[in-house]
């Protein structure tokens, strides 16, 4: 079975789209270390807030080494867990969006994907139809989507 490890953004991006789903569908289970756990719970009055620690495939895990958090200073907290986390479960996957995120997820030689990575593949497998909707919610949701990368992505999807 995969180990796959989630930052908080790409959660919010599929509880926003009410499509959390989709990761257990593709991953059957996700590892989420504390910290985005938390990140998630400040937002608990949001519309689109569910409680993580009460769906069964959602694993809140705590980081071992505590210590290793402070070489990622330019980082919040629940990336720098994230990457932590993915590096001590030797995950197959970590699913982490922001840029500087994902620089060090590739330092740390992570295998990495975003939001919209899980998306394509979600729409491979067959699990969604069509992929432009899903993103138009997103942008609609204060999700930041360029055009020209929503063109990019609707390409390689065949939906352009």
């Amino acid at each position: 079975m995969l180990k796959v490890v989630s930052n908080t953004t790409p959660i919010i991006s599929f509880l926003k789209l009410n499509r959390l789903d989709l990761l257990k569908d593709l991953y059957n289970q996700i590892y989420i270390p504390h910290a985005v756990y938390q990140e998630i719970e400040a937002g608990k009055t949001k519309e689109y807030y569910k409680d993580l620690a009460k769906i069964s495939w959602v694993n809140i895990v705590e980081i071992n080494d505590e210590h290793a958090i402070k070489y990622f200073l330019d980082l919040d907290l629940g990336e720098a867990e994230a990457i932590v986390l993915a590096t001590e479960l030797k995950a197959d996957l970590i699913i982490i969006d922001e840029k500087l995120g994902r620089f060090h997820a590739k330092h740390a030689n992570l295998k990495l994907t975003g939001t919209i990575g899980v998306l394509l593949k979600a729409k491979t497998k067959g699990l969604i139809a069509e992929l432009k909707p899903l993103l138009n919610q997103l942008t609609n949701n204060k999700v930041w989507i360029s055009e020209s990368l929503k063109n990019v992505i609707l390409r390689k999807a065949g939906e352009l």
